[in-house]
């Protein structure tokens, strides 16, 4: 890893460091740092409608539903349409996936056809728009199994141990961007005065000492027993730890920064609240995977309750699965519960 400390006290632009990072790993391509560009640009693009959301007139529904049946956003139209048309043309994709898109996205007959392949939420945490809280598009890269032609469903179904690249974007107070490429995880706020995003969370690890934990305990009548002892486990002092502070937000991308930046654990299982979600709410490819990703980099770890998310192969395109993310002694520990109490 190109050595992080050099850049203290440094203006170091995002354009910079990831050259910096190819130059260092010979094996890397021009490729994926110019994918990256991209994911940055659509970054910005984003961020410039999220913060004059109301002004421009595009919160509130576009009076649709996305294939998770779930109401769709106008900022998540503006976010889908942003991520695709950034990157169909390009030549570095196979072929994308989107969760609100119900199939695999296909590069265009017109266009030619690369090497990897990028999976994304465009805007998660997207029904908290209208009460301005924040939310975030999170992203993953892989290269395609195929060999050629256009990408295929095969080059999407990748456990998240094959990804080459994963991050998110968070749209706040600022607009950082967090990405890693296998070689730590790092972090970029956007300066709107000169419209870059600058180097501001070099190489970030968890803190030994988690903090926070954070689930929706509105469902937690509906969790099984091993996840309820294990919340009560978190809030009490322990000889591993001090009790925790629940801290939830409700964007899946703002609570795991928090807990990234503070130390923590972000718990999304499995409830009998909704019979049409037996496997939980996240899904798998666009959402756990990335963030799993990004959680191995710094430090910690990611498991459904019963094996590792990373490990998961997945099935279909928008497969759920539970999610327990966070420092590894905290996940550890909730595979331990589970066990103990669910069998």
């Amino acid at each position: 890893m190109t050595d992080v400390q050099s850049y203290s006290g440094k203006l170091v632009t995002i354009e910079r460091f990831i050259l910096d990072q190819q130059r260092a790993h010979p094996t890397a391509t021009g490729v994926l740092t110019d994918l990256l560009y991209d994911l940055a640009l659509a970054a910005k693009i984003i961020a410039s409608k999220t913060t004059r959301a109301g002004l421009a007139e595009i919160l509130g529904s576009a009076g649709e539903e996305n294939v998770q049946g779930e109401e769709v956003q106008r900022l998540d139209v503006f976010a889908q349409r942003t991520l695709y048309r950034l990157n169909d043309h390009t030549g570095r994709l196979a072929v994308m996936a989107s969760e609100e898109v119900e199939d695999i996205i296909p590069i265009p007959e017109r266009y030619p056809t690369g090497q990897y392949v990028l999976v994304f939420d465009p805007l998660d945490g997207s029904s908290n728009i209208d009460v301005n809280v924040s939310i975030g598009t999170i992203f993953g890269v892989y290269r395609r199994k195929t060999q050629e032609g256009r990408g295929t469903l095969e080059d999407v179904l990748q456990p998240g141990r094959n990804l080459v690249a994963a991050g998110y974007i968070l749209y706040g107070a600022s607009t950082m961007m967090v990405y890693s490429t296998g070689q730590g995880v790092h972090g970029f706020t956007l300066d709107p005065a000169i419209g870059e995003f600058l180097l501001s969370h070099p190489n970030i690890r968890l803190p030994e000492k988690p903090k926070y934990y954070s689930a929706n305990q509105g469902y937690q009548p509906y969790w099984s027993r091993g996840v309820q002892a294990y919340t009560e486990w978190l809030q009490q002092d322990t000889a591993e730890k001090k009790a925790l502070s629940l801290r939830y937000i409700g964007s899946l991308v703002a609570d795991f920064h928090r807990n990234l930046l503070a130390g923590g654990v972000f718990y999304y299982p499995a409830d009998r609240k909704d019979p049409k979600k037996p496997g939980g709410k996240l899904r798998l490819l666009y959402e756990a995977a990335p963030l799993a990703f990004l959680i191995e980099q710094a430090g910690g770890c990611a498991s459904d309750g019963r094996r590792a998310i990373l490990d998961i192969q997945p099935e279909k395109l928008h497969q759920r699965t539970p999610l327990f993310i966070g420092n590894r002694l905290l996940v550890e520990k909730a595979e331990a519960f589970i066990r103990e109490y669910d069998g």
